[in-house]
């Protein structure tokens, strides 16, 4: 038999796994999940990015946070994120203020209505990753994540353009 080297396409399929069909299987579950949600009609104008751009700016209110932080925090490009503040900011999820330290530089603040949006998406957020993460082990959930980086950055490596310019360590 020939010799398996780790990682080798060989030892994946010997091992029954195929972990990019298994993410992107997982993934279309919790957006089916999402699209049955409670909260579905409420927060039906939230698309794409939205949500999670809604949460992040959510968590950081107290701090000015700007496009390239969510270029850097979400891997996504500029030209995306442009893209998706000013659908945002047309949908009135959004507004960009000018900050006093710099005339260029405008930082992004979430609207009442997006705010309202957050704390719904929040509820349903929550149930979602409690039940993903039922039965795991708290030492099972570092690893993952560990895991889950590590592919990132593999990615990041491989394909420089996939990615900004750096990948944040996961936070649990």
């Amino acid at each position: 038999m020939a010799e398996i080297v780790p990682g080798d396409e060989r030892e994946r399929k010997m091992a029954g796994t195929n972990i990019m069909f298994e993410l992107h299987s997982l993934n279309n579950l919790i957006r089916r999940y999402f699209d049955f949600s409670s909260h579905k009609k409420e927060i039906e104008t939230i698309t794409g990015n939205n949500g999670w751009i809604i949460d992040y700016l959510a968590k950081n209110a107290d701090k000015d946070i700007y496009q390239k932080d969510l270029e850097n925090h979400f891997t996504i490009t500029r030209s995306t994120v442009s893209r998706v503040l000013r659908l945002m900011e047309q949908k009135g999820l959004i507004e960009r203020q000018p900050v006093a330290h710099d005339a260029r530089l405008k930082k992004i603040v979430l609207t009442e209505k997006a705010i309202k949006i957050n704390g719904l998406m929040r509820e349903d957020g929550e149930r979602m990753e409690q039940i993903l993460i039922d039965g795991f082990t708290k030492e099972e959930m570092q690893t993952l994540s560990s895991y889950l980086h590590r592919m990132k950055q593999n990615v990041s490596i491989s394909c420089p353009p996939c990615s900004p310019r750096r990948l944040q360590e996961p936070t649990l």
